[in-house]
């Protein structure tokens, strides 16, 4: 397999910056989209529903940097707190629209949606766990932490299928696309559960077999 030209580490900072920038491009688009009319529909509906599919997406994309470097060798690890980071503020913009612009800070009505429709209940679970997430995506809380940091960020998987499932339940028909992020997010929930053994396995297979050269 031909291998990715590594990006120099002079550069590293820089792509991370670059990261973020092209990251809002999305929501910015969209939003001079829905503000010039050019959003077909409800133009807040239509806006709601973007920010929280690139949420969703930005999640996906955080938890595909492990099996990238487990399975093609090419190592994107520094820009895996950028994404987690971009899904987080992707998920704030996506209920900030749906309690400002949808429901007019009605907070009775809110409450209501909460407890009465359960994808909302679910969706407004994945932000909460993802808020300790956020705050903690710093070099001093990984030094704070040590081992419960990385506990704690397992409430990623949590939150990828919290989405995929919110996702999947705001809609009346369940179809091709909704059914494509629950097999992603399930595809990465199973690699999480297989990844010990896989890397296992490939080390013991890398291991110089000294028996057999006698």
């Amino acid at each position: 397999m031909a291998s990715i030209p590594a990006l120099p580490r002079k550069y590293h900072g820089a792509s991370v910056w670059a990261l973020y920038t092209l990251g809002f491009i999305p929501a910015v688009s969209a939003f001079y989209l829905g503000a010039t009319g050019q959003l077909p529909g409800n133009a807040i509906k239509e806006f709601e529903h973007l920010l929280g599919i690139w949420a969703l997406r930005f999640l996906i994309a955080t938890l595909c940097i492990t099996p990238i470097r487990d399975l093609l060798g090419v190592n994107w690890i520094r820009y895996r707190r950028a994404l987690g980071l971009l899904a987080f503020w992707y998920v704030v913009m996506h209920f900030a629209t749906y309690m400002i612009l949808d429901k007019y800070l009605d907070f009775a009505s809110i409450v209501t949606d909460i407890a009465r429709r359960p994808f909302i209940t679910i969706g407004m679970a994945g932000l909460v766990m993802l808020i300790p997430l956020a705050l903690t995506s710093n070099n001093w809380s990984i030094r704070k932490l040590g081992p419960r940091w990385i506990r704690l960020h397992k409430l990623v998987y949590v939150i990828a299928a919290a989405g995929a499932l919110h996702f999947a339940m705001s809609v009346k028909v369940v179809g091709p696309e909704q059914m494509i992020y629950i097999a992603l997010v399930a595809a990465l929930l199973v690699w999480r559960l297989l990844r010990s053994r896989f890397n296992q396995r490939r080390r013991e297979r890398a291991r110089p077999n000294f028996g057999a050269a006698r």
